[in-house]
């Protein structure tokens, strides 16, 4: 440790070996200016020599001496202005130790108590910390009693006006203080005495005194303050009233009392307090002495001194002048020491030195001790009895002005002197010295306190040694402690008056000289505390104050005569016995100094390093040193050599004893073991023996036993079990007869009575059609005639009609042979169905037989164990045989026994050694997958980044191209107003553009070029060219990325099909009939279209005279409409039973017969027993329609024929869905019995097998085989049961989902058709019975528009909308909404060409407003919001189950049904990423400008950078000057920035992306400024960012985004400014650099170290070998060459999923949209 740089411990550590090499008393000197660390540096050095030599006693001396630091510190310690914890006295610890230099005690003496503290103190400043540590300790139960409050309520502790030291907890340091006290054996009882003294001194302090005249005062009666004082100090409250007011004066005739003034009742009062805290001081340090004092004998020492520095202020007192006259003493020891005495000893020795001139301070010393000196002066107008400061004044000025050169007057005061110190000239105010140092108090106030009934208190007074006058009382300023002994001494009476006379400054000079004798004895050692700047600032370096200190105390000379001088010094006998042992014999001479040179010319080659003098051998520093480790490794070796050979010969003699003890006992233990093992083995086979025939014999007896009992039984259950088998066989084989018959017979009753119930219901409700049909053909043939004179030509028509009726009967009658045929292939199936299952059953009559083959081969067995009972005697004999062959085997086992435990031992080996491997394979695997998971990650984001960049481009090529297009529309001249279509062209061409794939580009382009090249209008082709090809190129990068994605999902989705198994059959019937029911409709909507038609067609062509409402012919056609809505109407009745049936139907089907078809017609069809009955059906279906076409023909007139021909299609396109449905459900019916017939025969095989086995096995097995096989089939069947009961639930579920389905849209069309019948019609018909259930209207979620509204709903939802308008009391995403809601009613509609034109209306109006409003921050930010709320209900509603899961019920029916709009999200997704770039660069022009002022120029922390004055402040505004921006600034902006967004109703996770661009960009932009300006590359300036940079963190965690990444951006800007800030010169400096700034490049780092420019002249710039050493660290780092950042780099955006929770029905339009056109639905 003595080694290291200048510490504490090096110098504590110096002073403990010396005191143990040398055996002499050593010094530590701790000296500097006040708030340089003196305290804290001694307490230090106290604490190692406590720590290191640790006690001689179980006391725990080493404790105890610590212990009275926070005891002394809390007493004596005080805040000034220069320190926090200052020491106003000064202290000198001797520590004493023993002979084995562990601590034996300690003792304390203490110098100059600054009084004057304890009654004021200076601004900024407190009063000692004890007594702040009382008032915050004053809640405590044991200090209610002293009545305390807060330190602001008593006048001693709130003039300083700064009661709190911030970090410090006065409570906390109280309890420290207490147990201090504990620990040096002061008793609670003391304790709360001295806390007792403490209180009432503030309470003395708040006493307050009226005036009665200018020559008197008095105290108010019962004073609370006072009374408090005297209840404390258990005195007589108006004795101590009295004598603070009056005093008494003693002549030599007679003593009289006077009043006093208020002024000088105050100055008494103070001037009790400090005597009564001095008083407690004294005690206090006298008790800790005799704690510490050892009843030991003191071997040696070391004393510690603290003392106070000198010291120099505005106004400069007695007080100063003392401490400043201690420095100037403890100035000249070290001079003595350091230089006098070293050079003298040079002298004296003749080795051959250079004088060296040094300050000396002996003049100034003799200025102030000297006969007629100033403290002799002062002493002497002391004594004066009219001696005052200014008398005292003329005497310096008339004794050493202009006679000593260190004396000065000032120029314009009388009352004051300028002493030249050693330090610095300081200027006295001559005021106060003399009442300072006579230190007087009344002695009546004494004499009360000494009278108190308070035991503690008369123990202060009784050694009271100070001189008490009668005639005054001032307020003095420090007083002099000296060291107490344990007993007080007895002295002459005489002897007290005598000291009475002593004045302070008298004592202070004689404690000051004995100091210097104690410190004169030792070897001292020094500790110079440097203070680093004068304002208590952290991390600030005065660099001219340490300069001063450093010249003043002397270090710089000492540093001089050091370099030059011998500080080791040997007597040269010293030196031999010390160094003998490194001397050979032959070196050793007769004459010691011969014999120290010879060997110091051997040992040290260097002659400089060493000097020989007369009596004295000197070395330069380190040489001592160095011989001390020759000498240690010497003898360590000798040492080792001697241990060495005792051991190993002590080991031998161990060893040989052990050895011949050993052989003695194995050779009696083995002849032992020998002997037993040798019986062991003669019993061990004689009972081996007597066990083999006995065990033999029993055995063999329980055998023939168990044997016998065994046959019997087995015999009985034998017999038992296979008559129960008969009887149960025989009673199943009756049941199933008896099943048989009566579920036929069920089955046939239960077919009749249904199809007579059916054919009876088909009767009736073709009974009713017909008679409705006949009632419209009778209204038909009233009407037909004149129909028939106004439309002649609808005859051709109808011809046409019902040739193309014959068509379509023809292709019945192809399907209707198509049918018999397949009845056909049915039957012949059937009958070899049935044939196969006749031989099955034969095959199961020759099973029965085999059974009773069974029988006859049991006999057969019982003769075989007759036999097999012969050859069990045969078994005995050779059992014999065996044994004989068993007593050999054996001792070949036990061989192989112990060559089995090796193998054991080796295969547990490798078994270890591959589960070792088998866990490195697993981690090394574990550790390859999270790489391959990380990498995998990174590429993704990177194809995301180059997505997106294409996208950017894109978006820019299309930008540039819409560009070119204006430029194009300016240059032609449009002659023709007919051309104003072009617009809307236009749009629709950039739709297609935008949405369709690359050939539709490519087709697209030319035809919007062949307009200006016709008319020949100059143009730049090659650029237009190039840019059609950029775009090509860009879609086909698009299309390929877009296909390896599409790729990997089907992979992905065609792994959960294997794994997952759907029943499609009956799926795929499904969306068979849904297909068809949509055809139906669609159908019917084309009817309507056509009706509506032909009514404007009569409406035109007719005269207006004709059809006019009153006219007969108008009354005919709207008779025949009324006619047409009824047939329509009677259609939708017959859908509706249909469809009723079905659904009843499916709820009646068994789950065996799913085949069947889900129409009523088709079962009908089914059930038809043959091709006769199909027929017939078929004849009258064609009959009926014939009888209509003939009708037709007949009734030509009608207009309703083309809806009879159209009902008669929808009739035949029935048919044929049935005949398909049939076909389809013969066809999946023989494939079932073709697996049937396989299964059977598959079974039969594996019967016959098990047969063929069971008959081979004897009958116990073959009975167990049996059952195990029962069990597996009846397993099996279980199973496929209960896989089938599994299918039929879900195909019954979702069957039950598509008809609620179904009937909820059947329910809604036929309530909207019958909103279109007009009013005329009901009146006109209002007996029609109508059957159909209404369904009350309820919203679901829907907006409605019409075709011709959509470019109105896009102008004033998107392009006329203000988000700082109406847009900021909306919904936050209610533009998405409502467009969505559009959408949703157009997909309901299934109107394909809508929902196109509104997705594509809705891009490029977004496109256009961004265009034009792209700079505004609030417009990209509010569709940024809206354009993903879009995508999300897009994904939300889509139908598919990873985005339903997030949906309630009610929002799951709101999903779309007819399209898929993934194309669209995709769209959608590349639209939004175009607005995310859009709004990052929005963002990046905001905060560019401000970036660099406010992060790097702006001040933040007023006065770090040093360069500008401290008092000149800048503004903290937002904007200090014109154009320039503050940290404040950013801030501001970025809230701006988030309360936009989250007004907006953006995605959190979108906030967090935008939020860390944000961050991205600050810290870019302010690394890349730090790195092109020198000027910014300073310590200061590292500092400021790094708090800049804590305010953007503190930003972050107001509004919960930490966990954005936006931190982990700036992390290269905060290295950068840590790196500025580091030490940078030594190597493990650099490995640190290198360790911390892994986010930057070697290239900035160097970069930085280069540009670092020291502001003031304490830092240094970096040395070209360091940067080269962190160049070399970092070569084989591999990072990008680049310096600076990318600031345009844009990280990829994701859209994370967000569904919301707004239900659909519940939003309403504001009227402030001005959307009254849209309806909700």
């Amino acid at each position: 440790m003595g080694d290291m740089d200048p510490h504490i411990f090096a110098v504590a550590e110096e002073a403990y070996k010396q005191m143990a090499r040398d055996e002499r008393n050593q010094s530590i000197i701790v000296s500097g200016e006040s708030g340089a660390g003196k305290t804290v540096s001694a307490k230090y050095a106290m604490r190692y020599f406590a720590t290191v030599s640790g006690s001689a006693s179980e006391a725990n001396v080493e404790e105890k001496v610590l212990a009275s630091n926070p005891i002394m510190e809390s007493i004596g310690n005080a805040k000034t202005t220069r320190n926090d914890n200052s020491s106003r006295f000064g202290k000198y610890i001797e520590i004493g130790f023993d002979k084995r230099h562990r601590i034996i005690g300690a003792n304390m003496r203490t110098y100059l108590l600054e009084k004057s503290r304890v009654v004021f103190q200076a601004e900024e400043e407190r009063n000692y910390h004890i007594f702040y540590q009382l008032c915050a300790s004053a809640k405590l139960p044991e200090f209610k009693m002293l009545r305390l409050g807060d330190a602001n309520n008593f006048h001693y502790t709130k003039q300083g006006g700064s009661p709190v030291i911030e970090g410090v907890d006065d409570a906390k340091e109280m309890a420290q203080t207490r147990q201090a006290c504990t620990l040096l054996g002061i008793s609670e009882s003391y304790q709360m005495g001295i806390f007792r003294i403490l209180a009432g001194i503030l309470h003395l302090g708040n006493v307050g005194f009226m005036s009665r005249d200018s020559d008197s005062c008095t105290i108010p009666p019962r004073h609370e303050p006072l009374s408090i004082f005297c209840d404390l100090m258990a005195v007589d409250f108006e004795e101590m009233c009295h004598w603070l007011c009056h005093r008494k004066l003693a002549t030599a005739a007679e003593t009289y009392i006077k009043p006093i003034s208020k002024l000088q009742a105050t100055n008494a009062r103070d001037a009790l307090a400090k005597h009564i805290y001095a008083k407690l001081f004294n005690w206090i340090v006298d008790h800790v002495n005799q704690v510490l004092h050892s009843a030991v004998k003191q071997h040696s020492f070391i004393g510690v001194l603290d003392i106070y520095g000198f010291e120099t202020f505005e106004i400069n007192s007695f007080e100063q002048f003392c401490i400043n006259y201690a420095n100037e003493k403890l100035q000249q020891q070290f001079n003595m020491h350091v230089f006098k005495l070293e050079q003298e000893e040079y002298m004296k020795e003749q080795i051959p030195w250079t004088l060296i001139d040094f300050y000396d301070n002996q003049p100034c010393i003799n200025l102030i001790e000297s006969k007629l000196g100033i403290l002799d002066l002062l002493d002497e107008e002391c004594r004066m009895p009219k001696g005052t400061d200014d008398t005292w004044a003329q005497k310096l000025y008339n004794t050493h002005l202009n006679k000593c050169a260190l004396f000065e007057k000032p120029r314009l005061s009388n009352k004051a002197f300028i002493i030249q110190h050693f330090a610095d000239k300081v200027e006295y105010q001559c005021e106060g010295f003399l009442e300072k140092n006579k230190d007087t108090v009344f002695e009546e106030q004494i004499k009360v306190l000494k009278s108190s009934k308070f035991k503690m208190l008369p123990e202060l007074f009784q050694d009271d040694e100070k001189a008490i006058s009668p005639s005054s009382a001032t307020s003095s300023g420090r007083t002099l402690l000296t060291r107490t002994p344990a007993k007080p001494t007895k002295g002459r009476p005489g002897q007290a008056a005598k000291e009475h006379k002593k004045t302070v400054g008298h004592q202070f000079r004689n404690s000051l000289h004995l100091l210097m004798e104690t410190l004169n004895a030792t070897t001292p050692h020094y500790v110079r505390c440097i203070k680093p700047n004068d304002f208590k600032f952290p991390f600030t370096f005065d660099e001219k104050r340490a300069v001063q200190q450093l010249r003043a105390c002397g270090v710089l000379e000492t540093i001089r005569i050091s370099a030059a001088g011998f500080p080791s010094r040997w007597t040269y006998q010293e030196f031999f016995s010390r160094y003998r042992v490194l001397m050979k014999q032959k070196d050793v001479l007769s004459e010691r100094k011969q014999t120290c040179k010879n060997v110091l010319e051997k040992l040290i080659k260097d002659k400089d390093k060493y000097q020989f003098g007369k009596t004295k051998i000197f070395f330069r520093a380190g040489q001592v040193a160095y011989l001390e480790k020759l000498r240690a490794d010497k003898l360590r070796a000798a040492c080792i050599r001697i241990q060495k050979t005792i051991r190993g010969w002590l080991l031998r003699k161990k060893f040989l004893r052990m050895r011949k003890a050993a052989i003695t006992v194995q050779r009696y233990v083995r002849g032992h073991q020998a002997r037993c093992y040798a019986k062991f083995l003669r019993r061990t086979k004689a009972a081996t023996i007597i066990q083999k025939y006995w065990r033999m014999y029993v055995i063999r007896r329980r055998y023939k036993i168990c044997r016998t009992a065994t046959i019997v039984l087995q015999s009985y259950l034998r017999g038992y079990l296979a008559r129960n088998r008969y009887r149960k066989i025989l009673r199943e084989h009756k049941a199933v007869i008896i099943q048989k018959w009566v579920r036929g017979w069920l089955a046939r009753t239960y077919y009749k009575r249904s199809t007579h119930a059916i054919i009876y219901l088909q009767c009736c409700f073709r009974r009713m059609m017909a008679k409705r049909e006949l009632k419209k053909l009778k209204i038909e043939a009233r009407s037909v005639e004149r129909y028939k004179k106004l439309h002649i030509g609808m005859e051709n028509k109808i011809m046409q009609l019902q040739r193309k009726v014959d068509e379509q009967n023809k292709d019945y009658k192809c399907l209707m042979e198509k049918l018999t045929n397949l009845e056909g292939i049915y039957n012949s199936e059937t009958e070899k169905l049935r044939s196969d299952l006749e031989r099955l059953q034969l095959s199961e009559e020759e099973a029965k037989i085999a059974t009773g083959r069974v029988l006859s081969l049991q006999e057969e067995i019982a003769k075989l164990r007759k036999d097999l009972e012969q050859t069990q005697c045969e078994k005995k004999s050779i059992e014999e045989c065996a044994d004989r062959y068993k007593q050999e085997t054996e001792q070949l086992v036990s061989n192989l026994k112990e060559e089995n435990t090796l193998l054991k031992q080796e295969k547990e080996a490798l078994n270890h050694l591959i589960v070792e491997q088998a866990k490195e394979m697993t981690e090394m695997m574990e550790k390859k997958l999270i790489e391959e998971t990380k990498q995998l990650e990174l590429d993704l984001n990177d194809e995301r980044l180059r997505y997106q960049n294409l996208l950017n481009e894109f978006s820019r090529l299309e930008e540039r191209y819409d560009d070119l297009k204006e430029e194009m529309t300016l240059m032609i001249n449009v002659p023709k107003p007919g051309h104003k279509r072009t617009d809307s062209t236009h749009s629709s061409n950039e739709s297609e553009y935008t949405f369709s794939s690359e050939i539709a580009e490519t087709e697209d382009i030319p035809s919007r070029t062949e307009e200006p090249s016709e008319k020949k209008v100059p143009l730049d082709m090659s650029l237009f060219l190039k840019l059609q090809k950029r775009v090509t190129e860009l879609e086909q990068e698009k299309q390929v990325m877009q296909d390896e994605l599409d790729r990997k999902e089907e992979q992905v989705l065609r792994s959960k099909a294997k794994e997952e198994e759907r029943p499609q059959i009956r799926g795929a019937e499904l969306e068979y009939e849904s297909l068809k029911r949509q055809e139906l409709e669609s159908e019917n909507k084309k009817l309507k279209n056509e009706l509506n038609e032909l009514r404007k067609a009569l409406s035109e062509k007719s005269a207006p005279e004709v059809t006019a409402p009153g006219a007969p012919a108008y009354r005919v056609l709207m008779e025949q409409l009324t006619s047409v809505s009824e047939e329509l109407d009677v259609r939708k009745e017959e859908v509706l039973i249909l469809r009723s049936q079905l659904v009843s139907q499916k709820e009646a089907i068994q789950p065996k017969n799913t085949m069947t078809d889900s129409t009523i017609l088709l079962e009908d069809v089914q059930k038809m027993k043959d091709k006769g009955e199909i027929a017939q059906a078929y004849i009258g279906l064609k009959e009926t329609n014939r009888s209509s076409a003939m009708d037709g023909h007949e009734l030509n007139e009608d207009g309703e024929l083309l809806l009879v021909y159209e009902g008669l299609k929808q009739a035949n396109r029935l048919l044929e869905s049935q005949l398909q449905s049939q076909k389809r459900s013969h066809e999946n019916e023989a494939e079932a019995l073709r697996g049937e017939i396989q299964s059977l025969k598959e079974e039969n095989n594996r019967q016959q097998q098990l047969l063929a086995q069971n008959l081979q096995l004897p009958p116990e097995a073959r009975i167990e085989a049996s059952l195990q096989h029962e069990i597996t089939r009846l397993t099996n069947e279980n199973l496929d049961l209960m896989e089938q009961l599994e299918k039929q639930d879900k195909t019954v579920r979702k069957l039950k989902k598509q008809l609620k389905v179904f009937a909820k849209k059947i329910g809604e069309l036929e309530v909207g058709q019958m909103e279109n019948i007009s009013p005329g019609q009901i009146i006109d018909e209002p007996i029609r019975p109508v059957n159909i259930p209404r369904k009350e209207k309820d919203f679901q979620g829907m907006l409605e528009y019409k075709k011709e509204d959509e470019q109105k709903l896009v102008k004033n939802l998107i392009l006329e909308l203000k988000p700082r308008g109406v847009a900021v009391n909306l919904i936050p995403g209610l533009p998405a909404y409502i467009l969505f809601m559009c959408v949703r009613h157009a997909d309901y509609l299934n109107d394909d060409q809508k929902v196109r034109s509104l997705l594509t209306s809705t891009i490029n109006s977004i496109k256009k407003v961004l265009k034009k409003r792209g700079d505004d921050f609030e417009t990209v930010s509010f569709w940024l919001s809206n354009t993903c709320r879009f995508l999300h209900c897009l994904k939300q509603y889509s139908g598919e189950e990873g985005f339903m899961k997030h949906n309630t019920s009610r929002q799951n029916e709101h999903c779309l049904t007819n399209f898929d709009l993934a194309e669209y999200r995709q769209v959608l997704s590349d639209l939004a990423i175009q607005i995310y770039q859009q709004l990052v660069r929005v963002l990046e022009n905001i905060l560019q400008p401000m970036i660099v002022s406010g992060m790097l120029e702006h001040e933040t922390i007023q006065g770090v950078s040093g360069v500008k004055p401290t008092g000149l402040r800048k503004r903290t505004s937002s904007i200090a000057d014109e154009g320039t921006y503050t940290l404040d600034s950013i801030l501001r902006q970025l809230n701006s920035f988030h309360s936009v967004m989250c007004q907006h109703g953006m995605d959190p996770e979108l906030i967090k992306q935008v939020v860390k661009q944000m961050f991205y960009i600050v810290g870019a932009v302010t690394l890349n400024n730090l790195l092109l300006r020198k000027d910014m590359c300073s310590w200061s300036k590292g500092m400021q960012i790094r708090y800049n940079v804590s305010q953007l963190e503190e930003w972050l965690r107001d509004k919960n985004l930490m966990n954005s990444g936006a931190k982990e951006t700036l992390e290269p800007l905060i290295q950068a400014a840590q790196l500025l800030q580091v030490k940078k010169k030594t190597d493990d400096d650099a490995e640190a650099i290198c360790s911390m700034c892994n986010a930057l490049t070697t290239a900035q780092i160097v970069k930085v170290l280069n540009l670092y420019t020291p502001v003031n002249e304490f830092e240094e710039r970096v040395s070209v070998s360091f940067i080269r050493t962190i160049q070399m660290r970092l070569r084989d780092r591999k990072d990008s060459p680049q310096l600076l950042m990318d600031a345009k780099h844009i990280f990829p955006v994701t859209f994370p999923f967000n569904p919301s929770s707004l239900a659909l029905e519940t939003i309403q339009i504001p009227a402030s949209l001005g959307l009254g056109f849209i309806s909700r639905v």
